[in-house]
């Protein structure tokens, strides 16, 4: 069974950042796909940001393009989303998940809360 910790959530005023991290019990290379979601208040989950593991290639969604970025340090099995300018609207529960061999993992989540 594969396990995803997350951590680094936390109050932040609006424009500051932070960054969230993911430890993965097993090595993130044995995975298709890594993913960052996250969960507003009164919401849906929604897909952030992805790493597709084949070619590296990495989405943002629209709302987060050029203030998120999703990186990996395969070395240490850990995910990473740096989130730059924050804005009241990205308050959300933030969960990392991975897909290998079709079977998705999920975390637990962290809170992220932004203040105007």
């Amino acid at each position: 069974q594969v396990q995803l910790v997350e951590s680094g959530g936390g109050l932040v005023q609006a424009g500051g950042s932070l960054r969230l991290s993911c430890a993965v019990s097993s090595p993130t290379s044995s995975m298709d796909y890594v993913y960052w979601y996250r969960q507003p208040p009164a919401k849906g989950r929604e897909l952030v940001a992805e790493i597709r593991r084949s070619d590296g290639h990495k989405y943002h969604a629209d709302s987060v393009q050029g203030r998120f970025t999703i990186s990996e340090d395969i070395a240490k099995n850990l995910v990473y989303l740096q989130m730059d300018n924050l804005k009241p609207e990205d308050t959300a529960a933030y969960y990392c998940s991975a897909n290998g061999g079709g079977t998705v993992y999920w975390g637990q989540g962290t809170q992220v809360t932004v203040s105007s």
